[in-house]
C-alpha cells in the first residue's frame, strides 16, 4: 500500500496490526510495532534525526517502540526516541516528541494529553482494503 521503508532491516509488526497506505517508516534505528495496532494513512515514524547542538551536526537512530492496541491517526509524526504506551491513541496530524503513557489520548503540535482510553481494551483488528 505504498509504505515507505528507509532500511530492510530493524522492524518488527505483531499480530493483527495495520499500517495503512502511504506511510514512511524510518526503520533504520528500529521500529518495533505490537498487536493489534492501527496505523492511519500517512503516518511518519521517524527514528534518524541530527543533533542540532553538536558542531559537526553528528546523526543519530534512536528506536520508537509502538505497544498494543496503539491507534495513530492520519498525517501523524513520531520523532526518534519515542515509546507510544499500551492503548494510547495519537490525534490526526499531532507531532509526538515525547513518550506517551499508556491508554493516554494525544493531539497537537507537540503532542499533549487531552484524554484516557478505557484500559480494558481487547480487540482484534482484522482490517481488510476493498481495492489495491
Amino acid at each position: 500500500m505504498d509504505a515507505w521503508f528507509d532500511s530492510k532491516k530493524n522492524f518488527n509488526l505483531g499480530k493483527n496490526s495495520v499500517i495503512n497506505q502511504n506511510c514512511r517508516l524510518d526503520n533504520r534505528g528500529s521500529i518495533t510495532i505490537g498487536e493489534n495496532v492501527s496505523i492511519s494513512s500517512e503516518v511518519c515514524i521517524l527514528t534518524a534525526d541530527h543533533d542540532l547542538q553538536s558542531c559537526d551536526f553528528t546523526g543519530r537512530l534512536r528506536p520508537v517502540n509502538i505497544e498494543d492496541y496503539v491507534f495513530i491517526g492520519t498525517r501523524a509524526m513520531i520523532l526518534p526516541g519515542v515509546t507510544l504506551g499500551k492503548g494510547c491513541a495519537v490525534a490526526a496530524g499531532a507531532v509526538v516528541t515525547k513518550s506517551v503513557p499508556p491508554f493516554t489520548i494525544v493531539a497537537g503540535v507537540p503532542a499533549k494529553p487531552i484524554g484516557m482510553r478505557q484500559t480494558n481494551l481487547q480487540y482484534r483488528l482484522s482490517y481488510r482494503r476493498l481495492f489495491y
